[in-house]
């Protein structure tokens, strides 16, 4: 993807490559859903997800899978079901050719919604 400064979440969509899109609009929606007071922005050149201030998730499409960042620290067996998807420091990647993990995706949303709860109760 060459293009750069973005000014939506819509404009970074639809310059990822297209095999990515549904599983980003797929994501981007679980994220309204469960964060419906959530600002979307453009963060580090993909799309995030901001509250209190604070960016709770990103999101990026690749030619190959859909990445979430960072990974939330959660239970053992949260742990256990995330770790296929793990890659590198803080990174999920979804692979384009399986269906979409929605009930995992949506654990690692509310795991991130917690965190940024208990981060912006002091301010």
């Amino acid at each position: 993807m060459a293009k750069t400064n973005f000014q939506s979440i819509d404009e970074y969509i639809a310059a990822c490559p297209p095999d990515s899109q549904a599983y980003l609009q797929e994501i981007r929606n679980l994220i309204r859903k469960l964060a419906p007071d959530a600002k979307e922005r453009i963060s580090y050149q993909i799309a995030a997800f901001e509250r209190n201030g604070k960016n709770i998730i990103h999101f990026a499409g690749w030619k190959k899978h859909v990445s979430l960042y960072p990974v939330p620290a959660g239970s053992e067996t949260f742990e256990r079901q995330i770790a296929k998807y793990v890659d590198g420091k803080g990174t999920v990647k979804f692979p384009l050719d399986e269906p979409l993990p929605l009930k995992l995706i949506e654990r690692v949303v509310k795991l991130h919604l917690e965190a940024n709860k208990k981060l912006t109760k002091g301010d």
